[in-house]
């Protein structure tokens, strides 16, 4: 299809979209903005809020915010905000600290959870000691995912006294023994864009009679993910990708209603103690999944997510993975039609079973390639060695904006 070609159609998609008006409640300018699935646009109900926080809330109640503005009860209001976007009911998830934070304690809680590890130590390099009484002393991590997740579950192993087992996720279920303990998935692959199977694989992982752990930090308000449907045990994901909470805005962790009375975190801070202003030595976890809380909530940027959320109010998770879909399809036909033949290679699956709400393109040169794009207005980008990453926030990105940057990505040969 030729430019003259893509231009109309990209009018007359935009035209019929459902969710077009909402780009007017997130600042944006005249650039293209591919790059959500690092950090999200800011929305314009955010500024105010974080001015009430500071001036009203601190500056003038002070310490009564605790309890008349609402922070105390800040992590698990919020945790039932982000609830149904991933496929929750509430009660089950808790927002506070880092996505490596809650990795953390996702694996060592599976573990426990899973009766496995080692009941003394292990050697140092996640090599199992005497197996404890599940007979568990595995944990299988996602060999494609992000670092910080294998980097921690390293860790976790060392602690547990367990042996890391990095597979792919193809590989699960052919790693899957009696030894497994937990595994760690990423639901959508940073680097592709690939989009897991997360029911199959649960569901192997349960057979298997293990604990699953999924990373949601680049599904989450881009795809429906079903965690209560499809049985998930627990679940951690960042919040200032496609939710758009700010820039180190607070994690989350799930922790499935059935497991909450066993989940034993491996940080049993005084905030999640039953009785955290009684002050006492012995720790008695709070029900339900507060347990998962640790230290004092970040207050600041914790309400600033909780005015991020409020977009998603009337938006219908399914309506944006219809548009994501399109969207992404139309950028690889506008690459398609726009790049000259063999300048790039998709990494991204094309089924849309198969597909995050990303488009990773491989090219020679590809971190000048990125730094040029963006001085042209395009913004996305660049991972070691030649990938270049374009992300699709369907709530502000139109199909303007893909045929756009697909013509500025072909001017660059």
């Amino acid at each position: 299809m030729s430019e003259p070609e893509m231009r109309p159609k990209a009018e007359k998609l935009d035209a019929a979209d459902e969710l077009a008006g909402m780009r007017a409640q997130f600042v944006l300018d005249d650039t293209v903005y591919l790059d959500g699935n690092s950090l999200g646009a800011l929305p314009r109900s955010v500024p105010g809020r974080v001015e009430d926080v500071v001036r009203r809330q601190w500056g003038s109640l002070r310490i009564r915010s605790w309890d008349e503005s609402g922070w105390w009860t800040a992590p698990e209001r919020i945790g039932d905000r982000i609830a149904p976007l991933v496929g929750a009911a509430p009660g089950q998830i808790v927002v506070g600290d880092s996505t490596s934070v809650n990795v953390f304690k996702a694996v060592v809680g599976a573990v426990r959870l899973a009766g496995g590890g080692s009941e003394g130590p292990g050697d140092g390099e996640g090599h199992a000691g005497r197996p404890g009484p599940g007979g568990r002393d595995e944990i299988l991590v996602d060999a494609t995912t992000f670092p910080t997740d294998g980097y921690i579950a390293a860790s976790a192993a060392r602690l547990t006294g367990c042996t890391l087992r990095p597979v792919t996720p193809d590989e699960v279920p052919g790693a899957l023994s009696e030894r497994t303990a937990a595994v760690l998935l990423n639901h959508v692959d940073y680097r592709t864009g690939r989009l897991h199977d997360l029911p199959s694989l649960t569901a192997s992982i349960h057979a298997a009679g293990a604990i699953s752990i999924w990373d949601l930090c680049h599904s989450a308000g881009a795809l429906p993910v079903g965690l209560d449907e499809h049985g998930v045990d627990l679940a951690v994901g960042c919040t200032y990708k496609y939710l758009n909470g700010g820039p180190g805005s607070p994690a989350y962790l799930y922790v499935r209603e059935a497991h909450q009375p066993r989940f034993d975190s491996p940080l049993p801070g005084w905030n999640s103690h039953a009785d955290p202003f009684g002050m006492t030595p012995d720790y008695t976890p709070a029900p339900g999944a507060l347990r998962g809380r640790v230290g004092t909530p970040d207050i600041l940027s914790m309400l600033a997510l909780e005015a991020a959320l409020e977009v998603w109010d009337d938006v219908s998770i399914d309506a944006v993975r219809t548009k994501s879909l399109a969207l992404t399809d139309f950028f690889l036909e506008c690459v398609e039609s726009y790049v000259p033949e063999g300048e790039v290679e998709s990494l991204t699956p094309s089924p849309h079973t198969q597909r995050g709400s990303q488009v990773a393109l491989r090219c020679a040169d590809a971190g000048n390639v990125m730094r040029r794009l963006i001085d042209r207005g395009v913004i996305g980008d660049f991972r070691e060695p030649d990938v270049l990453r374009f992300g699709f926030t369907p709530l502000y990105v139109g199909f303007g904006d893909v045929e756009r940057a697909a013509r500025v990505l072909g001017e660059m040969f």
